[in-house]
């Protein structure tokens, strides 16, 4: 069984080391413990702190790409170098290396594929009062939207199997963390939540540079991953407005006319036809949405597949090099302590 867990780095060299040294070298159940890093484009010294400390692999990206961009890299990197777990945490430190224990813990028992640490959100000091309503109120949507008991749906401490590490597939470009508890949710995928510490603040969150950023930013990813993976339910009820309005309009405009044998009122004909003609179009979106959120489904499927054919090769090859089949070309080529190959690939140790 081999765990790799993973860090995403930006600019991260004043604090990578303190997080390296907080992880765990041995867990049982677990034969083997790797350490990777994705640096998404630091213009520091991470990645020397990385080689100096030993990270079996990176992840490396010639300039900033984001979060969720780093993360599905870098699930790519682990899983083609054999990982069964795969752990990803945080380089400033945020989160106990001792609990990766605790969140690889269920996998290991085959309880869970997805597992996700909950922060003591209300108990953190550091969280200002609305921050910690929006936390509380941004799980909520999530729990709603993925049908999940996740309480800490913005976490970034997170245990996967191999199995739900293939199946995941992020769209969103600022985080992951939202996203994958609705896939996984929709998927189905055996999802959990462990309760973890958190240690104190070592700098400001590089995720948003404000609380309306962030508000703004949640909303918006939330509301589009809920469109993505849930469009009938969406639109249905966003069509059902102007419907309803329209409905009430027009029936007022038959009740004046048939009691008052009126003409009057042709403007509430107008609206009610208008607004009854915007919410059939939007639920003839909604049904088209659908149609195209099964063709995903399929394709998801597929990509699935794919994955699974594409790392079982790349296994197969590790395997060969193992028996000594290579064994020449690894003497023409020796293998530096790591290997940063441009823009996505992964280095190995």
């Amino acid at each position: 069984m081999k765990l790799i867990i993973q860090i995403p780095c930006y600019n991260e060299a004043e604090t990578l080391e303190l997080a390296l040294n907080d992880l765990p070298k041995h867990i049982d159940g677990i034969d083997t413990i790797e350490y990777l890093i994705i640096n998404d484009g630091s213009n520091d010294d991470t990645v020397e702190v990385a080689r100096r400390w030993g990270v079996h692999y990176v992840v490396h990206f010639g300039k900033n790409r984001g979060l969720a961009k780093g993360f599905m890299a870098g699930l790519d990197a682990c899983l083609r170098n054999g990982a069964d777990i795969i752990v990803n945490t945080d380089a400033d430190n945020q989160y106990c290396g001792a609990d990766i224990e605790t969140i690889v813990r269920p996998i290991l028992e085959g309880k869970s594929d997805i597992v996700i640490g909950s922060r003591p959100i209300d108990q953190t000091e550091h969280f200002s009062p609305l921050k910690k309503k929006l936390q509380h109120l941004g799980s909520w949507v999530v729990r709603r939207a993925s049908r999940s008991e996740i309480p800490d749906a913005p976490s970034g401490f997170r245990a996967f199997s191999r199995e739900a590490a293939m199946r995941l597939n992020v769209t969103n470009e600022y985080t992951y963390t939202l996203e994958t508890i609705v896939q996984a949710g929709r998927e189905r995928i055996p999802m959990e939540a462990k309760d973890i510490r958190t240690n104190a603040e070592l700098r400001p969150s590089r995720l948003f540079h404000s609380m309306f950023g962030y508000v703004k930013k949640s909303i918006l990813t939330i509301l589009r991953t809920y469109v993505m993976y849930k469009p009938l339910t969406f639109f249905m009820i966003l069509g059902a407005i102007p419907f309803t309005i329209g409905l009430i309009l027009g029936i007022r405009f038959l009740i004046a006319y048939f009691t008052d044998h009126s003409s009057g009122h042709i403007q509430s004909l107008i609206l009610a036809s208008t607004l009854l003609m915007m919410g059939f179009m939007t639920w003839v979106v909604g049904i088209l949405s659908d149609t195209i959120a099964s063709e995903r489904k399929i394709l998801e499927d597929t990509q699935y597949h794919a994955r699974r054919a594409d790392y079982e090769v790349e296994a197969l090859k590790k395997q060969l090099e193992e028996k000594g089949i290579n064994k020449e070309e690894k003497k023409a080529k020796p293998v530096e302590p790591i290997r940063i190959k441009s823009d996505t690939g992964a280095g190995k140790a």
